[in-house]
């Protein structure tokens, strides 16, 4: 097995640092990585803790008297220069329950209001989003969305466009658009499923 022999901290941000671990291969060699991290301190790393808690939340919900559209944002994403769909999501603070901060992150994003859903834990658990450069991990949240559309809650360094997209629309943003991987899987089932969470009752 690989072994980690030694971390060193690169920056000191408030919301994402860089790590540098000295390694060494499974035949003795030795070499560099690099990981991206929410983890303030080495010490809150998951290689150090062991544990898969959440850095953040997704929220995938429905909108609407049929609950026939799907509650997307259009975000600017410096990474990329460019806007990408995504769903509303955001961080978790410390000692939240990421169900709260679902519901926190949904009004404060879209101004509306999240009812989740009870699903089995297996939806909902943290899982990694991009293993092979971060140890950051998100958890889900399903449900239905109600009120009105505000952006009054956003933050100066948030540029996003809400979208409260129908199937037609949908249709188009997967073939046209820049989208991210969990929220292109989870339209898929939008798309195509008369009952969008109709999975969730699967296990």
């Amino acid at each position: 097995m690989p072994d980690i022999k030694k971390v060193t901290p690169l920056t000191e941000n408030p919301h994402v640092n860089l790590y540098h671990l000295d390694v060494e291969s499974k035949t003795g060699r030795k070499g560099h990585y690099y990981v991206a991290s929410r983890a303030k301190t080495e010490n809150e790393l998951k290689i150090k803790t062991r544990k898969n808690t959440p850095d953040g939340v997704i929220i995938y919900s429905l909108y609407g008297e049929k609950k026939d559209r799907v509650v997307l944002v259009r975000q600017y994403r410096y990474a990329i220069d460019s806007y990408i769909y995504e769903f509303p999501a955001g961080l978790v603070e410390p000692g939240e329950d990421y169900r709260e901060a679902a519901i926190r992150e949904m009004k404060e994003e879209t101004g509306l209001t999240l009812t989740p859903l009870d699903v089995d834990p297996a939806y909902e658990k943290p899982y990694f989003t991009t293993i092979g450069m971060t140890d950051e991990s998100c958890a889900s949240v399903y449900g239905y969305a109600s009120g009105q559309v505000s952006g009054d809650g956003l933050e100066d360094s948030e540029e996003l466009e809400i979208v409260l997209a129908d199937r037609e629309e949908v249709r188009r943003i997967l073939r046209e658009e820049k989208a991210a991987i969990m929220t292109a899987y989870m339209l898929m089932h939008f798309l195509h499923d008369d009952e969008p969470f109709a999975f969730l009752k699967e296990i």
